[in-house]
């Protein structure tokens, strides 16, 4: 069973583990989205040729760049500010409300843009997850983890 992009990031970040390997491979320049956005493509079978990867790059950097980055850094500047002003707090939680809302869109511009990619049964799947991550990322236990917990949700859903 394959659902959408979102909802598979949703059920892979609320697996143990996760969200503390998400942020560490993000702190080392990971792009989260594009990481989900990899175990998703791997669980659905489709082969990792260069040009997808290229075409996926190309949708979420300026996004990430554009969108969530500044979202992001603004949240995170209120960070101890907010802690003593309550006002400050409910802005910066709604900042926070918007980042996810720019991550989500991200999500889906990813999946409308890999639509088209279907499974292979006769082309090796490769590894999306090192194709997409960072170099610097790739001996991480982050990315392990990662990459156990995205097999462990793909074997409970076939499991399903």
């Amino acid at each position: 069973m394959h659902t959408d992009l979102w909802n598979h990031a949703l059920a892979l970040y609320a697996r143990p583990g996760v969200e503390a390997a998400c942020l560490e491979l993000q702190a080392l320049g990971g792009d989260v989205c594009l990481l989900l956005c990899a175990t998703w493509l791997q669980a659905r079978g489709v082969a990792v040729l260069d040009e997808r990867a290229q075409a996926l790059r190309a949708v979420a950097e300026p996004w990430q760049r554009e969108v969530i980055a500044p979202l992001r850094s603004l949240r995170q500047q209120w960070r101890t500010a907010a802690q003593a002003d309550a006002q400050l707090g409910l802005l910066r939680e709604r900042l926070k409300g918007l980042e996810l809302q720019a991550e989500k869109a991200l999500l889906e511009r990813l999946q409308e843009h890999a639509r088209q990619w279907s499974a292979d049964s006769h082309a090796p799947t490769d590894d999306w997850l090192a194709r997409l991550a960072p170099d610097q990322t790739h001996h991480n236990d982050a990315l392990v983890q990662l990459r156990v917990a995205a097999a462990a949700l793909q074997d409970a859903e076939d499991g399903a």
